[in-house]
């Protein structure tokens, strides 16, 4: 009798896509666990939590909640973050690591590699039973419907389960010398914890970025403050620019100022026209005051609206006034006196909004040099788009102080920097925006700076430069002290990414 051949091809599919659904299960029932554990270690200084947080870049966290801060290093090689939590601090512990130093640090490593590796041997062996689990069930339930062999969904599911030990073992575990830590805060008062960070690592004549200093500040910390001037009742302003019509990043610009003032040196915009400036005066809310200079993506139709909105907008012929007229070419913010100076290549809506280029010409530079060589005693604050106009005169103004300090507020280049010699000071906070809408592709950070100064006399202090994951809503963060000798932090002369409508 004639049969219908069977359909080996389809079986075969049925099959594979059996077992590769029961080794996904397995996965992703070590994964779930590895999210759900935790476990607490006592050691002799305190107490900490352990945990792991999967999908992120391999890295061992330290972090003190009580202080919100945290200190990162690189070390793990599995695509995850080992979490060590300080949950309490024994005072007599911190006070014998602070008198004895590396002596006393030495046994409480071993405890704390013996903490993580008991976690790590717990945490190998509960991800396999999970894996495991979650991949039987799945066999249990795809078997029957495909018509594979049993023993073989159960084999794969084994296998995937007995793969995640070696992966836990050998990859979460911290490899290598643990040292160049990034600091990290998720509260709002991102200053707080810096000045917490600050005092964990520093001595008076140095700074060290290996984990027995880290463990050996935190000590210092707990059992007196820093030696350093304390800067927490010292005014702050934030320095914020490229925002590039990015209007979902301005709450986290107002979080920052915390009704604080905002020097944003341009490109709010990313073309300047009426429908970009209808959704960005609300923008103008976000600082008290918002105080703004135009940049090579900005125009003047969007610098009136701005005024009319009650934003101090600032040029090189005085403060902009709603009426369209000039008033005083310096404004006093916050016990500061602020000038600004508009790109040359700002849009303008008679040219209908044209990309006038990013280029700064060596006229532009001499006209901007005349500008404020002139103002030079009156201002203690200048705010410029492109840093290319500050360039040519930066060692002129140093070579010559006049009778204040001098901050220069910059932007364009979409890169966090920070230059300060001898009373000249250029701090440039990156891109709020992370390069705008229009540059999704080049994926990069928001970022801002944080300014602490001293008012009668002008004087910075420290700048806190802050960096935001847009895709994460991750914050870190580093404080520099300024006055204490050159500082040079970033590139001003980097260029931002290329667009279609200029740099």
């Amino acid at each position: 009798m004639w049969r219908p051949a069977r359909d080996s091809g389809g079986s075969t599919l049925r099959a594979i896509a059996a077992v590769l659904a029961v080794a996904l299960a397995a996965v992703l029932g070590g994964v779930l666990l590895l999210w759900a554990y935790s476990a607490e270690r006592r050691l002799s200084a305190g107490t900490i939590s352990l945990s792991i947080s999967p999908f992120h870049a391999g890295a061992l966290d330290l972090y003190v909640p009580l202080l919100d801060w945290g200190v990162r290093f690189d070390g793990v090689r599995f695509p995850a973050r080992l979490q060590v939590e300080v949950q309490a601090i024994d005072r007599d512990a911190a006070a014998r690591i602070a008198r004895e130093g590396s002596a006393a640090i030495q046994p409480l490593r071993a405890e704390a590699s013996d903490a993580i590796a008991s976690y790590l041997k717990l945490l190998a062996v509960f991800a396999a039973a999970a894996a495991l689990a979650l991949g039987g069930l799945a066999a249990a339930a795809i078997g029957p419907r495909t018509q594979v062999r049993a023993r073989w969904l159960v084999v794969t599911a084994a296998v995937v389960a007995l793969a995640w030990i070696p992966a836990v073992a050998f990859l979460v575990a911290p490899r290598g010398e643990l040292a160049d830590p990034s600091y990290y805060a998720h509260g709002s008062d991102i200053p707080v914890a810096l000045e917490a960070a600050e005092a964990a690592v520093r001595t008076p004549d140095q700074v060290s970025a290996s984990f027995e200093d880290q463990i050996l500040g935190l000590a210092r910390l707990v059992i007196a403050p820093g030696t350093r001037p304390d800067l927490r009742d010292r005014p702050r302003l934030v320095v914020a620019s490229d925002l590039h019509n990015n209007v979902l990043l301005v709450p986290t610009l107002r979080s920052a100022a915390a009704g604080g003032p905002i020097l944003f040196p341009g490109d709010l915009a990313d073309r300047g026209s009426p429908l970009e400036t209808s959704v960005l005066r609300s923008v103008v809310a976000s600082g008290a005051p918002f105080v703004f200079t135009a940049g090579n993506h900005d125009s003047d139709t969007l610098s009136r609206a701005l005024a009319q909105a009650g934003a101090i907008v600032l040029t090189q012929h005085g403060r902009l006034l709603p009426n369209g007229r000039y008033g005083p070419l310096v404004a006093t913010v916050r016990g500061l006196r602020v000038a600004g100076y508009s790109s040359p290549n700002e849009r303008r809506a008679a040219d209908g909004y044209r990309d006038r280029g990013a280029d700064v010409t060596p006229a532009q530079q001499q006209a901007f040099r005349t500008w404020l060589l002139r103002i030079r005693d009156r201002v203690d604050v200048v705010m410029v788009h492109e840093p290319a106009l500050v360039e040519p005169l930066l060692q002129e103004l140093r070579d010559t102080p006049g009778e204040s300090q001098l901050l220069l507020v910059v932007g364009h280049t979409h890169h966090p920097a920070v230059d300060s010699d001898r009373g000249v000071t250029e701090v440039n906070g990156g891109t709020i925006g992370a390069g705008g809408t229009g540059n999704l592709a080049e994926q990069q950070n928001a970022s801002l700076a944080i300014l602490t100064y001293q008012e009668a006399p002008f004087a910075p202090l420290a700048a806190d430069v802050v960096t935001l994951d847009p895709s994460t809503g991750e914050t870190t963060a580093n404080r520099i002290r300024l006055g204490q000798g050159p500082v040079r932090i970033g590139d001003m002369e980097a260029q931002p990414p290329e667009e279609e409508s200029g740099g």
